[in-house]
């Protein structure tokens, strides 16, 4: 039987919510093992001088832990 843990993390980028997403996914694998899945469950938006200055996302990562 496999268990699994999700966490949430935020990835931002300057380029777009999909940068924004690669980076998140990205990070998450470096650091985790056994990821599985991701859902985005937030976008925002970062405005400076009325533009847009980055891209954040928050996602939840479900991640598959290892039998010892």
């Amino acid at each position: 039987m496999a268990i699994a843990k999700v966490i949430e993390i935020t990835a931002e980028s300057e380029k777009s919510f999909e940068d924004a997403i690669q980076q998140g996914i990205a990070g998450a694998t470096r650091t985790l093992e056994n990821v599985r899945s991701a859902w985005v469950k937030e976008q925002k938006v970062v405005v400076k001088d009325n533009k847009i200055a980055a891209y954040r996302v928050d996602l939840k990562v479900t991640f598959v832990l290892e039998d010892r």
